[in-house]
């Protein structure tokens, strides 16, 4: 189209999850290093090492690890926290970073031109009784396409992993 400029669409992804276990454990599986090495990243891919400072303005390094058949490379990822209120909320920018938290253009390690950067993501914990605990992950403002279907893919995975973790405990 002549004399227009394509605009990108962008769109929120939502994602809920209902666990059969109590706020508190809960909310340890997204604030304490050893339970979140046991369900970051999608299937097949695990994660050798996290380092929280969970506070407002404190920071998250997660290391996600891709299968031998994809690779076998470590993939930095930054949380920074932008709201912490306990066993309510949990509001951090995602941004992709080096293995030393800096962060870097998504670009440089041969994602799309189009992986979003200081990606805000929240979730939200809420008591549903008998025990039970409902989460609504939000990220907000993909550009709509393959990428942001990977990420829904990935978090659901993600939550299954959880689920599965908490059933355990």
């Amino acid at each position: 189209m002549t004399g227009t400029t394509a605009r990108i669409q962008k769109k929120d992804l939502v994602m809920s999850r209902l666990f059969d276990a109590p706020i508190e454990q809960v909310w340890k599986a997204w604030v304490e290093p050893d339970m979140v090495m046991q369900w970051w990243g999608p299937d097949g891919f695990t994660s050798p090492s996290v380092k929280m400072d969970v506070r407002e303005g404190g920071t998250c390094l997660v290391c996600m690890r891709a299968p031998q058949e994809f690779g076998g490379q470590d993939m930095y990822s930054t949380w920074e926290y932008q709201t912490i209120v306990p066993m309510e909320l949990i509001e951090y920018i995602h941004n992709l970073a080096d293995k030393y938290g800096h962060t870097i253009d998504p670009v440089s390690i041969g994602m799309p031109a189009d992986f979003p950067q200081n990606l805000r993501h929240t979730v939200a914990f809420k008591v549903m009784g008998g025990s039970k605990t409902e989460i609504i992950v939000t990220e907000y403002d993909w550009p709509v396409g393959h990428m942001m279907e990977m990420s829904r893919m990935g978090m659901e995975q993600c939550l299954d992993k959880m689920a599965a973790l908490l059933a355990k405990t």
